[in-house]
């Protein structure tokens, strides 16, 4: 399959989902050597994929443990221009958040990162305590605040020129 990731005249789009994996008031990110940031667990939808399905596979490619959704939680709508070089041109991301049905014990010791990031680095799992999340580099960014008291209404982020703001 291939991901919903295209080029246009303008610039990039990009379809992704990502996983809100929470245990014992941590959440689980993922990190590598390139990035300075932790970002979340998920990945690119593909063509023909519901981003549940994508979510799930994720995880599962991620963490090696299969999860259950609890829920949508988050949109968030991205634009930025790469300055990693994987793009060569403005993004347009849309990413939809879903919280996850909190994993047991024995699935957190079953838990090995196989994964590899954009080309090809190796990845690794972080449990960030939620209380300090502002002492860490975070995508998305909102993370930082809404994480601590996730509300039961979908709730919409758009990002511009690293700004974030809620959408109405």
């Amino acid at each position: 399959m291939s991901d919903i990731t295209f080029k246009t005249d303008s610039g990039y789009f990009i379809h992704k989902a990502g996983a809100i994996i929470i245990h014992e008031n941590k959440v689980l990110m993922v990190k590598n050597e390139r990035h300075p940031f932790y970002y979340t667990v998920g990945g690119r939808v593909s063509v023909g994929e519901t981003s549940e399905t994508a979510v799930l596979r994720e995880v599962f490619e991620e963490t090696n443990i299969n999860l259950e959704i609890e829920r949508l939680a988050f949109i968030h709508e991205n634009f930025f221009a790469d300055n990693d070089s994987a793009f060569d041109a403005p993004c347009h991301e849309i990413a939809l958040y879903y919280l996850m049905k909190a994993p047991s014990t024995e699935d957190i010791t079953r838990m090995r990162c196989n994964s590899f990031g954009f080309g090809d680095v190796k990845e690794a799992l972080h449990w960030l305590p939620l209380d300090k999340l502002t002492d860490y580099r975070l995508y998305p960014e909102f993370y930082k605040t809404e994480l601590l008291n996730i509300k039961k209404e979908v709730r919409h982020f758009i990002t511009n020129g690293g700004n974030t703001f809620r959408g109405k």
